[in-house]
């Protein structure tokens, strides 16, 4: 990407798990930077503590001088902001680069060895099984991250420029910007259809995606999904494929069926079929880059996970307590596999925040399904992200489409002591919402009373 003229890079929405990594990119190559977002967080700290000049109140007077040079400055901003926003229309209208947090992927990615994994599932996971793999290889690769990764504690691996690995996100199109060498696509079960309409659009515009590989670029598909490509499956004909499964002290052993041979007795601890898939793929477009094997069984051994992915805060003999960022009716019926699977027979008290009023809506039936498998189901009120209310859509609306004994609708203010009064010894906490920020309280008061 040519930033010849470029010393400062303005961010709006710098907050956001995508936009966070790219900014902290930035940092590494030497560039000032500096943005805007709503809310202080985690992620806003660790980027003031970097260096990175954040406010949160939307208003041109607060953006530093440094960041007003149209010469010296690129903006990128998040298609989660509004497009009446008073800073984002102040540097569209002055003559200002700006940029969507997709087209500035597009362009790191342009002049390296680019690995995409698509899906409207698993996409994130992928990607930090990816870029863990690499770097435990030694390949000088930088890795955008759409979650934090436990073994690196960031969002962002950064260990050269040759080969980078991205998330290609299929919201607002944004993966269409992206000229991968090697792709993958995890899923493409519906959604997002406040931006496609209907789940044939979504589909098209997959297929669209597919198109845009380099030459001689290799798509990888799950098996299965109507799209033409390197297959891979679990206990399947794919053309990679996980078998001989077996759970040894929490964790998987299996076997993995290559084109031209075999791994066998890998060792992967993440629970539930779906990381099983999202660790397969990983290791296949490793092994096609030319990975040798016995270091790629070493490094799939030592992923710890993303946070927000199935993470246990509390695991012990009598409690289990887990947090996870499922926020689809398939994404939770994956979790619901993985605690099953791990332990069978016990009870478990699964509190959701349904995320955005849209969602919500078109998957009203999928979510009253999915949700209806757990034991006991704690509801919270609907996080509208960057929508406004839909009359009659509401999780009192969801609650009385779930067939179920054992529900009922919770305040955040009365979680906790609706928590402790059904004594579960499994607990999950399930959202793509501010739910995160609740899981440090429950999990302080969890270890309190047990």
């Amino acid at each position: 990407m040519n930033l010849e003229h470029k010393n400062s890079v303005y961010f709006i929405g710098i907050g956001g798990i995508g936009m966070s990594a790219i900014a902290r990119y930035f940092v590494a190559k030497g560039l000032v930077v500096g943005g805007y977002d709503k809310t202080k967080t985690g992620i806003t700290i660790a980027l003031v503590d970097l260096g990175v000049a954040i406010h949160f109140e939307e208003d041109v007077k607060n953006i530093d001088t440094q960041f007003l040079n149209a010469e010296t400055t690129l903006v990128v901003y998040t298609p989660a902001i509004s497009k009446d926003h008073k800073e984002l229309q102040y540097f569209q209208n002055n003559g200002f680069k700006v940029l969507k947090r997709s087209q500035i992927l597009g362009e790191i990615t342009k002049h390296s060895f680019c690995l995409a994994v698509a899906g409207t599932h698993g996409k994130t996971t992928t990607t930090s099984i990816l870029g863990h793999l690499l770097n435990e290889c030694n390949v000088k690769v930088t890795a955008f991250l759409g979650g934090i990764s436990e073994n690196y504690n960031s969002n962002l691996i950064l260990n050269g420029t040759e080969v980078t690995v991205v998330e290609a996100d299929e919201f607002d199109r944004s993966f269409l910007t992206l000229s991968p060498d090697f792709a993958c696509i995890t899923s493409m079960d519906a959604d997002h259809l406040d931006i496609y309409g209907d789940a044939s659009e979504l589909i098209k515009t997959f297929e669209e995606f597919s198109e845009k590989l380099k030459p001689n670029g290799k798509l990888f598909v799950k098996n299965g999904l109507p799209i033409q490509g390197i297959t891979y499956g679990i206990e399947d004909d794919s053309d990679y494929s996980v078998e001989h499964i077996k759970i040894i002290n929490g964790s998987y052993q299996f076997d993995v069926k290559t084109p031209t041979g075999r791994l066998e007795n890998v060792k992967f601890n993440l629970p539930g079929r779906h990381n099983l898939s999202n660790a397969l793929i990983a290791l296949a477009m490793s092994l096609e880059y030319g990975l040798p094997h016995p270091e790629l069984a070493k490094a799939l051994a030592s992923y710890k996970g993303v946070k927000r992915r199935f993470t246990y805060h509390i695991k012990t003999n009598d409690l289990v307590y887990i947090d996870d960022y499922a926020h689809h009716p398939e994404e939770i019926n994956a979790v619901h596999q993985a605690v099953r699977e791990m332990y069978p027979g016990k009870m478990v008290l699964a509190i959701f925040q349904p995320h955005l009023f849209s969602r919500t809506k078109d998957f009203a039936e999928e979510f009253a399904v999915s949700l209806a498998q757990f034991d006991t189901l704690f509801l919270l009120d609907i996080y509208p992200a960057r929508e406004l209310p839909m009359q009659g859509v509401t999780s009192q609306w969801l609650l009385e489409k779930i067939e179920h004994k054992n529900k009922k609708l919770v305040q955040k203010k009365e979680l906790i002591e609706a928590i402790l009064q059904e004594d579960a010894p499994i607990i999950l906490t399930i959202g793509a919402g501010d739910i995160g920020e609740e899981v440090k309280h429950i999990k302080k008061a969890l270890s309190l009373a047990y």
